[in-house]
């Protein structure tokens, strides 16, 4: 694993851990139960098997299982700070590429080149909508409340416009398939995506709704 992705992975847990005692305030001077690290990893593990990208999900989560434990809730925050992770390195990757100069000002580097900084303004938005999730899941309140339903409503819009960034995203690309810059910055906006998607669908399992619906 890439030194910069275990940095990443190891940050999500920090914050998912940060922010257990947010999520409960009255209770913040009692931490919750202990949970044996193997029930935590088959708990994440279950999770992901729900999502579209299970491995992806499991190689990025399975180093929280000690701060997310069982908990539905910091599980779908860390995959979201996890998600915002990915779409800041995307958009430095993507400074990097222009900074470097190598598209040209002609024909298809011209395309490529403006579909770069298109995908560099929308890295940057999924990236503040998903840490804005994050944000918000911490002050979501007891489930089945009105201020519950109103966060999670939010996280859910913010969590699927980012998603749909990548997918704007990844169709300008597809103009400039013959940039090698531009497929490394596919294979990242990809990585942004697969991230996004399962944070998404771990955001949506908090909804009452969708049990009742099962």
């Amino acid at each position: 694993m890439p030194r910069h992705h275990h940095q990443s992975v190891l940050l999500a847990c920090l914050l998912a851990l940060a922010a257990a005692a947010a999520l409960s305030p009255a209770k913040a001077t009692k931490p919750p139960a202990a949970v044996s690290p193997s029930i935590a990893v088959d708990f994440i593990r279950r999770a992901c098997r729900t999502t579209e990208y299970p491995r992806v999900c499991e190689s990025t989560l399975l180093p929280c299982a000690a701060a997310v434990g069982r908990s539905p809730r910091r599980l779908a925050r860390a995959a979201l700070v996890v998600g915002a992770d990915r779409a800041r390195n995307c958009s430095a990757y993507i400074h990097g590429v222009g900074s470097g100069g190598a598209a040209t000002s002609k024909g298809k580097g011209k395309a490529a080149a403006g579909a770069m900084k298109d995908c560099a303004e929308m890295a940057r938005d999924a990236e503040g909508m998903l840490r804005q999730s994050a944000a918000e899941m911490e002050r979501m309140g007891r489930a089945g409340t009105p201020r519950f339903a109103w966060a999670l409503d939010n996280v859910q819009t913010w969590a699927s416009a980012a998603l749909t960034d990548t997918s704007t995203c990844l169709d300008s690309l597809a103009e400039a398939h013959d940039e090698r810059d531009a497929a490394a910055v596919r294979r990242r906006v990809i990585a942004v995506a697969q991230a996004t998607s399962n944070a998404l669908v771990l955001v949506n399992r908090l909804d009452p709704a969708q049990h009742r619906l099962l």
